[in-house]
């Protein structure tokens, strides 16, 4: 369709040319500027119009942006020096400035927008809404936030509703969520956008409980929420993973009239996916009244998701049949071959891509390799398959082999990998705690320590790990060492019993990543507080009737936590599904659906 698209485009501009068309208004310029969708065609253009009239200030910024959206950021910065003509114009000038800046965004590269902000400053140019909506954008450190915000107050922006509300985005996106909530309790008129905004930058901060209330309040309001805004409030929950509120949710949806929207359908879709209702997803599948790309793509990525490798191949094939398979759709499929093991059916996928779609592996569909080759002990592979990668790997594939050394216990391959990786992703804490877990695993205490002392001088922080609980529509969180619920005797209590059983089953605690100075005793009284044991606990005290129970971590669940759980489906008879930040994990007669892998 891209190339379809493009052929026109160029067929579009070459007609104008053998025409002669003469390109005499700027509306002209402008509607063939936006026909352009490849960087040869949009240069054929550019020339046309330098030889046909006068570029314009509208022609010259839409050219700009058209520039980057190409991903061709270097001619529109070379196109952006040039322009000396609009010097003398304070307005104008602006203008210019925030199509840069706006490109600077549109191509990621933030702190080249941020430098190009301020040289505008500093020439004594005042910014205006559209300068200052872009600047906000590209902000990614705190204090740049606090500069900006001055920055907007001193140039009395800060009643612009828009402005309102790209400030407020811009503390969350910096970790400031209280600065942006203090923000928002300010503003005297809250539009849906600045509702929504607020929701989206709980969802995104890993506080979905916060932003359900907010969504709550909204309502109250009597704001009506749009798409956008349901789509937020969709991520909260599915961080959650309760299903009562995946189902509630999907019911407001219905009465809102909106449930004819596909692209609602589908984050729905996905939302069932991550509350383990696989059930509930292939209904949403299934009632589609039509299915795009998307639709496939996460109906074949929650199959992988769970482990049912299988049925996320026979789906693929049946979409094969209907809709050409895009670069998303292999990510998905390559997944689900990762986390089923299934080599075989994996390299097909991946040598189907270019020979069958044309379709060029990304760095993503790398790392699903690596981690497939990681998953079947095929270590030395995974790694001379990323050196002979067309393109550069990115953290998502060292950090499949990083990954896969902690199984395996390659602390050789393990350092290889962590050293681009703590590079590459520097203020990602997970990676330092698996790399300080497998020092520790293999008794290189001191290694360990050092890499926990790295991420300290860095200023990286580790999450703080929690586990949640729906019981009868209600969700229950913990964390580690919890004392907050009021039954938390009874589940201590439960847990030593619990603990005692399993150990009968040859159970024997993992100590080794407790890396505190203490007595083992002691380590193992720590292991034992992990909050995916108490949310277990807490499970099997309310829930001792039902067949099954299911927690949600919003970390990567710990290697002990993995092993007891295994044994606790065994004493206990009771099915445990645990959605952790990999994968769901369904244990079940001591066994785990990920083999072990994850």
């Amino acid at each position: 369709m891209r190339s379809c698209r493009a052929l026109q485009a160029t067929a579009v501009v070459k007609s104008s040319l053998q025409l002669k068309l003469k390109i005499s208004t700027e509306d002209t310029c402008i509607s063939l500027i936006k026909q352009c969708h490849t960087l040869k065609s949009l240069k054929a253009l550019h020339a046309s119009i330098l030889r046909s009239l006068h570029l314009h200030l509208h022609s010259l910024t839409n050219l700009i942006s058209h520039y980057a959206s190409l991903g061709s950021i270097s001619y529109a910065y070379t196109l952006f020096s040039h322009c000396n003509s609009f010097s003398n114009d304070a307005f104008l000038w602006n203008v210019m400035w925030s199509a840069m800046i706006g490109a600077c965004l549109q191509c990621g590269f933030h702190e080249q927008g941020l430098l190009l902000f301020t040289r505008m400053l500093d020439q004594g140019i005042k910014p205006n809404r559209a300068s200052i909506l872009n600047a906000t954008a590209c902000v990614r450190r705190e204090n740049a936030a606090h500069q900006m915000h001055r920055v907007i107050m001193d140039n009395v922006l800060d009643n612009d509703q828009s402005v309102q509300n790209a400030t407020m985005l811009m503390f969350a996106r910096c970790g400031r969520i209280d600065l942006a909530r203090s923000l928002f309790d300010g503003f005297t008129n809250k539009d849906l956008v600045c509702w929504a905004s607020m929701i989206d930058a709980y969802a995104r901060a890993d506080l979905p409980l916060e932003a359900l209330l907010l969504f709550n309040q909204m309502r109250l309001q009597c704001v009506l929420p749009d798409s956008i805004t349901l789509l937020a409030v969709i991520q909260a929950c599915s961080i959650l993973a309760s299903l009562h509120l995946a189902r509630t949710l999907h019911a407001v949806i219905f009465r809102c009239f909106l449930e004819c929207q596909l692209v609602l359908d589908t984050a729905v879709l996905d939302l069932y996916m991550k509350c383990g209702s696989l059930t509930y997803a292939r209904k949403v599948f299934d009632n589609m009244k039509g299915r795009n790309i998307i639709s496939w793509s996460t109906m074949i990525s929650g199959y992988g998701m769970h482990g049912h490798g299988k049925e996320a191949l026979h789906l693929f094939y049946q979409m094969k049949a209907l809709i050409k398979p895009d670069h998303v759709t292999f990510v998905s499929i390559l997944s689900a071959c990762s986390h089923a093991g299934l080599i075989n059916e994996g390299w097909e996928c991946f040598d189907s891509m270019v020979r069958d779609f044309g379709v060029t592996p990304t760095s993503e569909h790398y790392a699903c390799m690596v981690d497939l080759l990681g998953r079947v002990g095929q270590l030395n592979q995974a790694l001379e398959f990323i050196e002979k990668m067309p393109v550069r790997p990115e953290a998502g594939v060292w950090g499949a082999l990083l990954g896969a050394c902690r199984i395996h216990s390659n602390v050789e391959l393990a350092e290889i990998a962590a050293k681009s990786l703590l590079n590459l992703d520097a203020e990602n804490p997970g990676r330092y705690v698996l790399l300080s877990n497998i020092y520790a695993s293999l008794g290189k205490r001191r290694e360990a320590y050092r890499i926990r002392n790295l991420m300290k001088s860095r200023g990286v922080k580790k999450k703080v790990g929690w586990t949640s609980i729906e019981i009868k529509g209600k969700m229950y969180t913990f964390v580690a060492g919890d004392r907050a619920n009021p039954e938390m005797d009874l589940i201590y209590s439960e847990l030593g019993k619990l603990m005692e059983r399993i150990r009968q089953e040859v159970y024997i605690p993992d100590v080794s990543f407790v890396l505190h100075d203490v007595e083992g005793e002691t380590k193992e009284m720590m292991l034992y507080a992990h909050s995916e044991k108490l949310a277990i606990v807490f499970g099997l005290i309310k829930l001792g009737h039902e067949s099954s129970i299911r927690i949600t971590k919003n970390l990567r669940v710990c290697d002990d936590c993995h092993t007891a759980t295994k044994f606790i489906s065994k004493v206990t008879g009771k099915e445990i599904v645990v959605r952790d930040s990999q994968r769901f994990h369904h244990f079940m007669n001591g066994t785990c659906s990920c083999g072990d892998y994850w």
